[in-house]
C-alpha cells in the first residue's frame, strides 16, 4: 500500500537535488525507498526522475551502494553501470550498450524502471503509481493550509535522529493527538497550557494554539531572538500549528522554525526517524545563530514520546490485548485507520 502512495524521502537539498529552494540541474542522488536503493536524478532542466537502482542488463547495482552507507550525492550527465557500461540518460532511457551495434537491439524496452518523483515543501517524495495524482493534489488539504510558512526555502539547522521500537502508525497516531500531552509532556503542557487542560480536547489546530502568556514559539523559553517568517498572519506569529502528512511527514510549525519528521518504516516494530529543525536561510546564516533553544526542548519532547510509543508497541504484543478504544477528543484525529483502510482495499 505505502508504495502506491507519495511518500516523503526528506529534503531535497539533503540530496543535492535543489539549492536555496531551486531546482539544481544536472544533478544524481541515490536514495533509499521502502527497503529499495532508488536513483533521483535532476536533469537539464531540473526536472525530477527516479529508477530502480538497478541496471536492465544484468541486474548489478548502477551506482553501486553497500548497506546502510549512504552515496554522495553528484552532478551528472548520464548514468553508467559499472559491470558492462550500459549508460542512461537522466531521463532513465538506454542510451548505449556496447558491442552491440551490429545487434538488433531495441533500446526502448530497457530503460530503467521508472517511479514516479516530484517535490512539495523542499521535500522529495516518491511513489511506484506513475498514474498517482500531483503531489500538491494528493497531499491536500495541508498545502493550503500552510502555505505562509517557506517551507521551500527553509534551511536545516539541526538534525536529530532517532531509532524506534515502534510501528510507525502507532507514532503516527500518537503525533496526530494531544490526549497523551498532560501525562506525558510536563514541560510543553506548560509552554501551551492547551496540550494539558481538558486532556486535549476542542484544539482548533486551523487557528493554531496559543502558547503561554509572554511565549510565542516552542523552544525552552518560549522565546528566541530569530524573526517570525515574514509572511505569516497574526495568529500564527504567536501560535503553534501541526500536520500529519499521510503517511509519513509530521510537521510542527512554529512562528521562526519548522521541525520535520520523517518517518521509516524498517520492521514491524522498528521506525527510524530524522527530525530536521528547519530555519530561514538569513537566520542560520548569522554567526550569532544557535538553534539549542529549539532543540534542546524538541528532544526533550521526541524522547518522551519515543518511550511511550514503545510501550504501546510492547503492550500491544500482549497475549492480553485485545481491542483499543479513542476517546472523543481522539476519536476523529487518532484513528489511522480512516486512512489506512480504504487504501489496503484500493490496492488489494
Amino acid at each position: 500500500m505505502l508504495r502506491r502512495e507519495w511518500t516523503c524521502i526528506g529534503r531535497l537539498d539533503e540530496f543535492g537535488l535543489a539549492a536555496a529552494g531551486h531546482a539544481s540541474p544536472n544533478r544524481r542522488a541515490v536514495v533509499c525507498y521502502l527497503g529499495e536503493s532508488v536513483i533521483v536524478t535532476a536533469d537539464a532542466a531540473g526536472a525530477l526522475h527516479a529508477f530502480a537502482n538497478v541496471c536492465r542488463h544484468r541486474g548489478s547495482q548502477v551506482v553501486p551502494v553497500e548497506p546502510g552507507i549512504p552515496a554522495e550525492p553528484c552532478s551528472a550527465k548520464s548514468l553508467r553501470c559499472p559491470y558492462h557500461s550500459w549508460t542512461y540518460g537522466l531521463d532513465g532511457r538506454l542510451l548505449h550498450a556496447p558491442h552491440t551495434d551490429d545487434i538488433d537491439l531495441d533500446t526502448s524496452r530497457f530503460g530503467l524502471q521508472t517511479l514516479h518523483a516530484a517535490a512539495w515543501g523542499g521535500f522529495l517524495w516518491l511513489t511506484e503509481d506513475l498514474e498517482a495524482p500531483a503531489v500538491v493534489d494528493a497531499l491536500h488539504p495541508v498545502p493550503e493550509r500552510v502555505r505562509r510558512y517557506p517551507l521551500d526555502t527553509l534551511v536545516v539547522g539541526m538534525r536529530l535522529t532517532y531509532s524506534v521500537a515502534a510501528n510507525w502508525k502507532v507514532i503516527a497516531e500518537n503525533y496526530n493527538e494531544c490526549y497523551h500531552c498532560g501525562p506525558v509532556h510536563p514541560e510543553l503542557s506548560r509552554l501551551v497550557p492547551a496540550f494539558g487542560d481538558g486532556g486535549g480536547a476542542d484544539l482548533a489546530w486551523d487557528d493554531g494554539i496559543p502558547h503561554r502568556d509572554g511565549a510565542w514559539t516552542f523552544t525552552v523559553s518560549g522565546t528566541t531572538d530569530r524573526a517570525p517568517f515574514p509572511d505569516l498572519d497574526e495568529a500564527e506569529r504567536v501560535r503553534h500549528k501541526g500536520e500529519l502528512v499521510y503517511p509519513n511527514l509530521l510537521l510542527s510549525l512554529s512562528a521562526e522554525h519548522v521541525a520535520a519528521f520523517v518517518l521509516r518504516p524498517t520492521a514491524v516494530d522498528r521506525t527510524e526517524i530524522t527530525c530536521d529543525l528547519l530555519f530561514a536561510p538569513d537566520e542560520s546564516a548569522k554567526p550569532e545563530f544557535d538553534p539549542s533553544d529549539a532543540g534542546d526542548l524538541w528532544d526533550l519532547v521526541n524522547r518522551q514520546d519515543w518511550a511511550i510509543c514503545e510501550s504501546v508497541q510492547r503492550g500491544m504484543t500482549s497475549r492480553y490485548y485485545t481491542q483499543g478504544w479513542f476517546a472523543p477528543m481522539e476519536d476523529a484525529s487518532a484513528d489511522i485507520r480512516r486512512w489506512l483502510l480504504p487504501r489496503l482495499e484500493r490496492h488489494g
